[in-house]
């Protein structure tokens, strides 16, 4: 029984005549007839009785209409569906953000989109880039916007920019030079995003340095949220890193300085989704605006740094 079929069978009722059904169908009355008789075939029974002027469909065919009106309008609907995805009139869109978000622009990302796609549901889920992109590897999420590294197993990686990351201090000035690896080690350290810990992509890079050279990293404190981590800096309490989105923005607290790694480090922004999986139109439209947001600032705040005074 095939949706051709059914659609073949409902127009013959409702016209009682395979010509006309052909003549509605742009088809013709042979391949109607052959349609209804492998319907008929199919079920063991007779749905019309062919008389010389017009069809007579038999109390099966009763039975059947309303199965068949179903069916059909059922299948209708679904394609319905599928089309105003396509035009952005419906579904829900999925996007996992990394947790410092609002430093990137990104903060009025749902309000942008929603007032250009009002029918869309828009699911935006911020953690850290190390739990966005698994949520993004299991299926969870359909793409992510994260820092770098992460573990990309299923995983397709476009990088957008990077953040350089520097070591934040109200004690320490810049004027004593770059901060070196061994240096940082042995600093008195307030670490954010504690769920995480070392899974953290930009832990990852300062643990591996520390490592090469032999060397622990032990931290004093350890919070979930850099401002709880800025506020502890801003008091003395210990040190911690940001990148220069947070550094640069108008919330950092005044009387913290930053001073840049010896080896320059950097958290690199990528957009991640599962390898060769489908991304719908609207989880592609907001990543495409959340790319264009994060590319925007980012090259806003490197000609800013180049402009004198």
């Amino acid at each position: 029984m095939t949706l051709t079929q059914l659609t073949a069978f409902l127009t013959a009722f409702k016209l009682g005549s395979f010509t006309a059904a052909a003549a509605q169908l742009d088809t013709t009355q042979a391949s109607i007839s052959e349609l209804v008789a492998r319907l008929e075939r199919h079920l063991g029974v007779r749905l019309f009785v062919r008389g010389s002027r017009r069809l007579v469909p038999t109390a099966a065919a009763h039975e059947l209409r309303q199965h068949a009106l179903q069916a059909v309008n059922a299948l209708r609907a679904g394609q319905e569906a599928v089309r105003s995805l396509n035009a952005l009139e419906g579904g829900t869109c999925t996007l996992g953000v990394l947790r410092n978000a609002a430093y990137y622009n990104l903060s009025d990302l749902v309000e942008r989109f929603h007032r250009r796609h009002p029918l869309v549901k828009v699911r935006l889920v911020g953690l850290n880039s190390a739990l966005v992109a698994h949520a993004v590897a299991t299926g969870e999420l359909e793409a992510g916007l994260v820092v770098l590294p992460v573990d990309d197993a299923g995983l397709s990686i476009k990088p957008l920019f990077p953040d350089e990351v520097v070591y934040a201090s109200n004690r320490r000035l810049p004027q004593a030079g770059p901060v070196t690896i061994d240096e940082f080690a042995a600093a008195k350290l307030v670490l954010y995003d504690a769920y995480a810990g070392w899974r953290d992509p930009t832990r990852r890079q300062l643990l591996e340095r520390a490592q090469l050279r032999g060397l622990r990293i032990d931290p004093a404190i350890e919070v979930e949220h850099v401002e709880t981590a800025l506020s502890l800096v801003s008091t003395g309490a210990a040190d911690t890193i940001v990148c220069r989105a947070i550094a640069e923005g108008s919330t950092f607290p005044a009387g913290v300085h930053v001073t840049p790694f010896a080896e320059p480090l950097y958290d690199t922004i990528a957009l991640v989704q599962r390898r060769d999986a489908y991304l719908s139109p609207a989880t592609k439209r907001i990543a495409a605006l959340a790319e264009s947001a994060i590319l925007a600032k980012m090259r806003r705040a490197a000609a800013a740094r180049q402009t004198p005074g």
